[in-house]
């Protein structure tokens, strides 16, 4: 079996990535995949969104993967979820940028090491989601080059989809120069709220310009979503009833469903 590496990425800020990476994650743990999430963040919220410090001084964390002082099967730690392991992240990662200044091929750090890891360990994850830090910068980079495909959370809010045009370009000069088989594996619309004509606004615009790109599971604003990372859980172990977690349910059915059409037309 072959590990899928999916980043999630918008280089924007605040659109639902993070909520969406822990909540596939588990989604997708739940259904017995093995699933690794790789936090890429120096802000930590995957880390502490799955119930691990991002302040405890620990050295098993990704920064100390990509500078080379531990191997990637060294810094893998569980979480209190069946199925679902993390990298964690902490700030120290912020300084990777200048620290790797003078190394050519720093844009394929973590792809090496990455699929060193794998190889290896003949893996028996299913998927490795990487959690992208909301900026363009050289650790989004190396996970488009270490990535298959990408899951683009998009707030269906104004000027989202200029946002996301933006990304579109980045992505492209990836593929030009550094990743020739990267591609957008879906948009997930996240923070609609029904009651706001915006919303069907952006829904409409997207799915017009994104055409099947576009899942089909919406992900609406609700307050349990924003309260779970304060735990330390996924919204689907916080309040499996709210309509949050009814959402991502359906949105790992969909993923899943997605996988199974990709596998057959392959």
């Amino acid at each position: 079996m072959k590990t899928k590496i999916i980043s999630v990425i918008n280089q924007k800020g605040g659109v639902g990535k993070t909520t969406t990476v822990i909540n596939l994650a588990a989604g997708l743990a739940n259904q017995n995949k093995k699933i690794l999430v790789i936090d890429l963040d120096p802000q930590g919220n995957a880390t502490t969104g799955l119930g691990h410090s991002n302040i405890d001084g620990s050295e098993k964390n990704i920064y100390n993967a990509l500078n080379g002082s531990k191997n990637i099967s060294e810094v893998i730690q569980s979480t209190q979820i069946d199925n679902l392991d993390i990298i964690t992240s902490n700030v120290d990662l912020s300084g990777l940028e200048v620290e790797t200044a003078g190394d050519n091929g720093r844009a394929f750090i973590l792809k090496d090491k990455l699929s060193l890891f794998l190889k290896q360990n003949s893996s028996n994850y299913s998927h490795v989601f990487i959690d992208c830090p909301p900026s363009l910068s050289l650790l989004t980079v190396m996970a488009l080059v270490a990535s298959n495909s990408l899951i683009v959370p998009l707030q269906t809010e104004f000027f989202a989809l200029e946002g996301l045009t933006q990304l579109v370009k980045t992505i492209e000069r990836v593929k030009e120069s550094l990743n020739s088989g990267l591609s957008i594996r879906g948009i997930i619309l996240t923070m609609y709220d029904k009651r706001n004509k915006l919303s069907s606004q952006v829904e409409k615009e997207a799915r017009d310009y994104f055409k099947e790109k576009v899942y089909n599971t919406v992900i609406p604003r609700n307050v349990r979503l924003s309260e779970a990372p304060s735990h330390g859980i996924p919204v689907l172990i916080y309040d499996k009833n709210c309509p949050g977690s009814k959402s991502y349910y359906s949105f790992t059915d969909e993923f899943i469903n997605q996988e199974n059409d990709i596998g057959s037309a392959a």
